[in-house]
């Protein structure tokens, strides 16, 4: 029997089968996929084959190929890789500038991350009511560089009421018939943007720790919500740190979009844009071309591709 994995808390996966049931799901025996090294061999989002049993319960015998996932290395540090969801049509980033602050590293993780498997990002800036003067002015000049870069940006209140400027029901357009992620850090408002967008879900949502202007983990498992215009939401724990998946230094270039129209001008073809003679990067980056957050963004990724560090830290 086909089913596509609705749900997944820990060891057990909810399975909805092409009939729309139910079936809770284990993994058959020692299922391991080749080539990702995984700290969940089945994510939400696949598709999958199960085998029921009298219980009313079934194993997952096979899994189909995923069309795309998207991937958090382990903020440990370790060589474990944990997919966060797969098929996916898009991913919404939600971003706080404060109440949580999100960092642009954060962001430019994910989205590097989020190009590498040839996911669309859209980046919403949810808490808008809360910022003062200053911070609105920092929030725009953000939206400035992402959208320049080509990322679609916008500015929401999750919790406002309909008839409110900057309600949930702009986003609701982009919704319809698709697979859309919800990801971001923790406290910037995933679980009271899905309360707005599906009422009838009614998670929980938790205050931010004033003593450290952090997020509290709400969510603590993946889940498809279903639209009742058709399409899904993945909702995802909240993130605190995104490490970077396997790629090779000179794929790097590529995820960061901006840098790849100058890379190509470089004077060496396998440059690092770090110390080269001749970098097309660096010169753009000097003229204000490549703004140097991302800049810094795309140098923090090089490093963590630098194994020695981590060794030496044990």
């Amino acid at each position: 029997m086909r089913g596509l994995v609705i749900k997944n808390t820990g060891s057990w996966y909810s399975v909805k089968t092409e009939n729309g049931q139910i079936i809770e799901s284990k993994i058959k025996g020692n299922f391991r996929l080749k080539g990702i090294r995984s700290t969940n061999p089945i994510a939400v989002g696949d598709y999958v084959k199960i085998i029921t049993n009298q219980e009313g319960t079934a194993f997952i015998s096979e899994i189909e190929d995923r069309r795309n996932y998207i991937i958090r290395k382990s903020s440990n540090l370790s060589k474990q890789s944990h997919i966060l969801a797969s098929n996916i049509d898009q991913a919404f980033l939600i971003v706080t500038t404060n109440y949580p602050e999100t960092s642009t590293t954060f962001i430019d993780r994910f989205l590097a991350g989020a190009e590498a498997y040839r996911i669309p990002v859209i980046l919403v800036f949810n808490k808008i009511d809360l910022l003062s003067q200053d911070e609105l002015h920092y929030q725009k000049a953000m939206i400035n560089l992402y959208e320049n870069i080509g990322y679609k940006c916008f500015e929401i209140q999750a919790n406002a009421k309909e008839a409110t400027p900057f309600n949930s029901n702009l986003l609701k357009p982009l919704l319809k018939n698709k697979v859309t992620l919800l990801s971001g850090n923790s406290g910037v408002g995933k679980s009271t943007l899905i309360n707005a967008l599906l009422p009838h879900i009614k998670l929980r949502t938790a205050s931010i720790s004033n003593a450290h202007n952090t997020g509290i983990h709400t969510t603590t498992f993946s889940e498809m919500l279903e639209i009742p215009e058709g399409g899904y939401i993945i909702d995802t724990p909240g993130i605190k740190g995104f490490g970077t998946f396997d790629i090779e230094k000179t794929e790097l270039t590529s995820y960061f979009k901006e840098f790849f129209k100058f890379s190509k001008h470089c004077r060496f073809s396998n440059c690092t844009h770090t110390h080269e003679p001749g970098c097309a990067v660096r010169k753009a980056l000097e003229e204000h071309y490549i703004a140097e957050s991302r800049y810094n963004s795309y140098l923090s990724m090089l490093e963590d591709k630098n194994e020695d560090k981590y060794r030496a830290a044990f």
